[in-house]
């Protein structure tokens, strides 16, 4: 019997949807599950596609054994315990040169940890980021593979098959080492939870100052997705504002749906990591937050009742939907800045050397924050490779320029209406930060040493000093 070429643990909703899309390619895989429901499911629905080569193991050695070498294994588990308790019991079955690539949603430190307790048996370990949830599993999503470079060339004619394709070629590329691609998805993940903060913004500015129906608000995102705001995100928004309620209620089901938002982790560790390398996350810190607040619903509801909203301002509809598309523009060119300024500061610290560009570029299909100004970041970083930050690009400086009195018209309504805009005005708080020769930190100084003789540098001459304040 013909050995397969890869194989695949974990038969959730992403990785049946991935080993379909391995097998629909023309790479035979070999498929294993705790439980054997899901390996009958998805041998099933391999048959139903069209006979594709498929094969399901209840017994993890029948599994390990029907791969040719130096075997390929796919893990996609719950990340975590379950990651662990995965390699634990494949590890014994395998030989040196073999293969493990983990691609659930890690924390890069646990990769870079299990690389080396595998590699006691000379088993090469990838941490790889996938996006795209399940559409993409199944038809080509944004990979992010870290770890040995030889080890990605070993798995390289599959993951660029399997990858989402666009102009430029498959959306995948050797990340770097260690924990590099986990690195990156988790960046991704949190320029994910910035842009959907600052999308539920612009709806929430769009519908209560300027009173637009969803029927209008699918029109305006429609609208925004045919322009500059070309994005996965911006066009199932222009979808979801269509939805009729499913339950029999009259209207959208938008309108049913309670406003707590859930998460799994992978922002709060984009938020942890800017703060332990000193780099401002500002736009993906007001998104964390907003989900904080998000699940205070009861709270919420309660303190409504002691306050009145404030009057909202007369507005021409047209000019605030205009000026909403301009700021949630100029938003999300720095949240991506700020992200790119992350990954940098990681790559410098672990000498991982990774390509900016490079990594704009496989985002552009596939993948949950997928865009069409990915392309224009593309072209940004080859231009300058060195690039100090996006916002300084000579092309975004120009349309952040040309729009920033559309965005900070959205600002001052927002504040003015009592509509609640962390992301629109944390990104515009960044950009004016940013764009500052001199600001107030020289009190922030002083203050540091008057209380604690930590010193301050000064203007006009060389040294370190401190005042003798009183």
């Amino acid at each position: 019997m013909e050995k397969s070429k890869i194989g695949l643990v974990g038969l959730a909703v992403m990785g049946q949807n991935f080993a379909l899309n391995i097998a629909s390619k023309g790479f035979p895989i070999s498929v294993h599950n705790r439980s054997p429901g899901k390996i009958d499911a998805t041998v099933a629905r391999a048959k139903e596609e069209g006979n594709l080569p498929l094969t399901g193991y209840a017994d993890v050695g029948e599994f390990v054994a029907s791969l040719e070498r130096p075997r390929r294994i796919v893990i996609l588990v719950k990340a975590g315990a379950p990651v662990d308790a995965t390699i634990a019991k494949l590890v014994p079955l395998l030989d040196a040169g073999d293969i493990i690539i983990d691609g659930g949603n890690e924390w890069y430190p646990n990769t870079e940890r299990r690389a080396a307790k595998v590699a006691e048996a000379g088993i090469q370990y990838i941490g790889m980021g996938v996006s795209g949830g399940e559409e993409g599993a199944r038809n080509g999503p944004s990979l992010m593979p870290g770890g040995p470079a030889d080890a990605y060339e070993a798995i390289r004619p599959i993951v660029e098959k399997v990858a989402a394709q666009v102009d430029d070629g498959p959306c995948v590329m050797h990340i770097g080492p260690g924990g590099a691609g986990n690195y990156v998805k988790m960046v991704h993940n949190g320029i994910e939870y910035g842009d959907m903060q600052l999308i539920a913004e612009a709806y929430d500015i769009m519908k209560r100052i300027g009173g637009l129906t969803n029927d209008e608000l699918g029109d305006v995102f429609t609208q925004w997705n045919e322009g500059e705001l070309d994005s996965f995100l911006v066009e199932i928004t222009s979808k979801i504002f269509r939805k009729k309620d499913d339950q029999g209620q009259p209207g959208h089901l938008v309108d049913y749906i309670l406003d707590k938002t859930g998460m799994k982790g992978t922002g709060r560790w984009t938020i942890q990591e800017g703060a332990e390398r000193s780099v401002a996350v500002t736009t993906m810190n007001a998104a964390l937050d907003g989900r904080f607040l998000s699940g205070l619903k009861e709270q919420r509801v309660a303190a409504s009742s002691l306050f009145t909203d404030p009057p909202l301002p007369k507005v021409d509809k047209a000019q605030l939907v205009d000026d909403v598309r301009q700021a949630l523009y100029c938003s999300k060119i720095c949240s991506y800045a700020q992200g790119m300024n992350l990954i940098r500061a990681a790559s410098e610290e672990h000498d991982w050397n990774l390509d900016p560009g490079g990594i704009a570029r496989i985002w552009k299909g596939g993948c949950i924050i997928r865009a069409g100004f990915l392309d224009q970041i593309k072209k940004a970083y080859d231009r300058n490779p060195n690039l100090p930050s996006l916002l300084v690009d000579s092309e975004f400086a120009k349309e952040l320029g040309e729009r920033q009195a559309a965005w900070r018209r959205v600002v001052g309504l927002s504040v003015q209406s009592g509509i609640a805009a962390a992301g629109f005005s944390g990104s515009l708080a960044y950009f004016d930060t940013y764009r500052r020769a001199s600001l107030p930190a020289n009190l922030v100084q002083a203050q540091r040493d008057f209380f604690g003789r930590h010193t301050f540098a000064r203007t006009d001459r060389e040294g370190t000093f401190s005042a003798d304040w009183e």
